[in-house]
C-alpha cells in the first residue's frame, strides 16, 4: 500500500507533459503581382549593345529566396563582373537594387514599372567626377530580348545623357 500511494504522489508531483509546439509555417511566399514586376528579365542571357553583334557579356538573371529577391549575375566576356540584389518592397510598392561591381564601393537605385518598363534610378559616385546620376530602364522586346537602356545625368536629371543600351538575348543553349 506504501508502495502504490508514493507512486499516485510522485505522479501527481511529475509537471504534466506539455503538447509539442506546432510547426513553425514557412513564410509567404513574394508572389504578388509587385513582386513579379522583374519577371521579363529572368534567365540566361547573351549581352550585345544595342544595335550591334558582339557579345560583351553572359547575364544570369533568377529569382531567389522564396521569390522574393531577384539576382544578377554579370559576367563581361572582357573585364570584371558584378551582381545586382533586387527586391520589390510592400510597404512603399517600390524596387530597389543594390549593385556591387569588381571595384570598390556599390551603388543603390529605386523606382518600379512605370509605362511597362522598370524603372529604377540612383547616384553613381566616381572619384573626380561630376555628381553623376544614372536612370535605367528595362524594356521587354517583342522577340523576347530585353532591352537595358542606361542614362547619365551630371545636372540632377535636368538632361540625360546615353551610358549604355544593352540588349539582352535569351541563350540559344539556356536550360528550359
Amino acid at each position: 500500500m506504501l508502495y502504490v500511494l508514493s507512486a499516485i504522489l510522485l505522479l501527481q508531483a511529475a509537471p504534466a507533459a506539455q503538447p509539442a509546439p506546432a510547426p513553425t509555417p514557412p513564410a509567404p511566399a513574394c508572389d504578388s503581382e509587385g513582386h513579379a514586376g522583374f519577371d521579363f528579365w529572368l534567365g540566361e542571357w547573351d549581352v550585345y549593345p544595342n544595335g550591334r553583334d558582339n557579345k560583351v557579356a553572359d547575364s544570369r538573371i533568377e529569382r531567389k529566396h522564396n521569390g522574393c529577391a531577384v539576382l544578377e549575375s554579370w559576367m563581361p566576356l572582357r573585364g570584371a563582373g558584378g551582381s545586382s540584389l533586387n527586391h520589390f518592397d510592400t510597404e512603399t510598392g517600390q524596387w530597389f537594387q543594390k549593385w556591387v561591381g569588381s571595384s570598390p564601393g556599390a551603388v543603390e537605385f529605386v523606382g518600379g514599372v512605370t509605362e511597362g518598363k522598370m524603372v529604377l534610378t540612383g547616384n553613381w559616385p566616381q572619384p573626380g567626377a561630376p555628381h553623376t546620376l544614372i536612370r535605367m530602364s528595362y524594356t521587354k522586346n517583342e522577340d523576347g530580348s530585353v532591352r537595358q537602356h542606361g542614362e547619365a545625368s551630371t545636372d540632377h536629371g535636368l538632361s540625360w545623357q546615353t551610358s549604355f543600351d544593352f540588349i539582352y538575348r535569351p541563350k540559344e543553349d539556356a536550360p528550359e
